[in-house]
């Protein structure tokens, strides 16, 4: 391959690299938004809990707002659990990519390279 084809392939290589770093931290986002869902869903559900069993002088107006973190929090769960997987799958296919890139670029080996004396 000559030098303008391996220029291209670094540059390629590279926009591969940028593009596996944002969905990385698409990736890291999704699941700190999951934690804070399930930290949601267990705060809904013990709220509830709690007003069922009428500890604490709770309301009706407790009642429905666990119900609504709770029923929030499952929303988020899902959706941030979809994005998870699409997001892992694209760094999977982007990995394959410059892993393909990678190979098809012919590589030499340092200690078969001309020394050059100064």
């Amino acid at each position: 391959m000559n030098s303008i084809g391996e220029n291209d392939s670094s540059d390629k290589i590279s926009d591969i690299e940028d593009r596996i770093e944002r969905l990385a931290e698409i990736a890291e986002r999704c699941r700190k938004y999951i934690l804070a869902s399930k930290i949601a869903i267990g705060a809904g559900g013990t709220l509830l809990l709690i007003t069922i069993l009428g500890l604490f002088g709770t309301g009706p107006t407790a009642a429905l707002g666990s119900i609504a973190l709770i029923l929030g929090g499952i929303v988020s769960l899902g959706s941030n659990v979809s994005t998870l997987r699409q997001t892992d799958e694209a760094i999977s296919g982007a990995e394959a990519r410059r892993a393909a890139l990678i190979g098809s670029i012919d590589l030499r080996v340092v200690a078969d390279a001309p020394l050059k004396l100064v």
